[in-house]
C-alpha cells in the first residue's frame, strides 16, 4: 500500500470470492458498477458499446437481491437507454447527474456561466481537433470528451495540446484523463467518489450495509478511495497498475463471471 492509498498488486477477486462473500453475507448490499470497460468491452467508438443480453440478465437478477447502481461518464439518458434495467440507479456524467429509484435526483449546483463556458470550450475544441484524423469530440451535458483512440500515435500529442489550450482559455473547467480520452468538466469538488457517497446516503446504505464498486478507469479511483475500508473496490485491469481497489479482474468476461456468482450466492430480497 502506497502513501496515496494505492496497491501495486491487488489480488484476483475471483480467487478471493469466498472472502468477498464472507464480508457481505447477511448485510444489505449496494453494488456500484462502471459501464464502459466494466459492463461492456472498450470499443473504437463510444456509440458501439452495447450491453450484452447475458450481462443485462445478470443485472436484473442482482437487482432482485441488492441495490444496484451504474455510474458512468456517459450522459444519463444514454446510460439509461443502454443498460435498460428497471429498479436500479443511474449516475451519468461521472456522477454529475444522478437518477435513483423512486424519483430521487441529484446534481451539483452549477451556475449558468459554467454551462455557457462548456459550450464555448466545445466550439474551440472542435475547431482545434477538426484537422486531426480520428479525433472525436463528444459533448455531454456536463462535460466535453476528446477521444483519440483512432488517432495516429504521432498525432496524439497534438490532441493533448488542443485540450490544454482549450483548458487555458476556460479556467472554470478542469481536465480529467481516461482511457484514450481527455475530458473537460466543471472544476468543482464532485466526482464518482462524491456521487457514490451521495448514493450510499440516499439509498439508506449506512455502516451496517456492504458496498462493492467495480470499475476500470482512472475516474473510478475516486470511488475506490471514497469506499475506504467500508466497502470493497474491484479494479478491472488488462495490465497491472497501482490502484486503490482491494481486488482486480482482468476483463469484462471476468466481471460477468463474478456478478453471476454473486447472483447465485445472494438470496432474493
Amino acid at each position: 500500500m502506497t502513501a496515496s492509498g494505492t496497491q501495486a498488486a491487488p489480488l484476483s477477486a475471483l480467487e478471493r470470492l469466498d472472502s468477498i462473500f464472507s464480508a457481505i453475507a447477511g448485510r444489505p448490499l449496494g453494488l456500484f458498477l462502471d459501464y464502459d470497460g466494466t459492463l461492456t468491452p472498450i470499443v473504437e467508438r463510444p456509440q458501439l458499446a452495447e450491453l450484452a443480453e447475458s450481462m443485462r440478465g445478470t443485472l436484473r437478477a442482482l437487482a432482485a437481491r441488492a441495490t444496484v447502481a451504474v455510474i458512468s461518464g456517459r450522459d444519463l439518458p444514454d446510460l439509461e437507454r443502454r443498460v435498460a434495467v428497471e429498479g436500479i440507479c443511474y449516475a451519468g456524467s461521472h456522477g454529475f447527474d444522478i437518477a435513483a429509484p423512486r424519483g430521487a435526483r441529484a446534481a451539483p449546483p452549477l451556475p449558468l456561466a459554467t454551462l455557457l463556458e462548456l459550450d464555448a470550450a466545445e466550439r474551440m475544441l472542435r475547431r482545434s481537433l477538426g484537422a486531426i484524423d480520428g479525433a472525436l469530440v463528444e459533448r455531454k451535458r456536463f462535460s466535453i470528451a476528446a477521444h483519440y483512440r483512432q488517432v495516429h500515435p504521432e498525432r496524439v500529442p497534438a490532441v493533448h495540446a488542443a485540450v490544454d489550450r482549450t483548458l487555458g482559455a476556460h479556467p472554470s473547467l478542469r481536465k480529467m484523463p481516461g482511457k484514450m480520452v481527455c475530458e473537460l468538466l466543471p472544476d468543482i469538488a464532485w466526482d464518482k467518489g462524491a456521487a457514490l457517497r451521495w448514493l450510499l446516503q440516499a439509498l439508506g446504505l449506512g455502516s451496517e450495509s456492504a458496498a462493492i464498486y467495480i470499475g476500470d478507469d482512472e475516474t473510478d479511483e475516486d470511488a475506490f478511495r471514497a469506499l475506504g475500508t467500508h466497502g470493497i473496490g474491484i479494479a478491472v485491469q488488462e495490465r497491472p497498475r497501482a490502484t486503490a481497489a482491494s481486488y482486480v479482474l482482468r476483463n469484462t468476461d471476468e466481471v460477468e463471471l463474478l456478478l453471476g456468482r454473486l447472483a447465485t450466492l445472494i438470496p432474493p430480497r
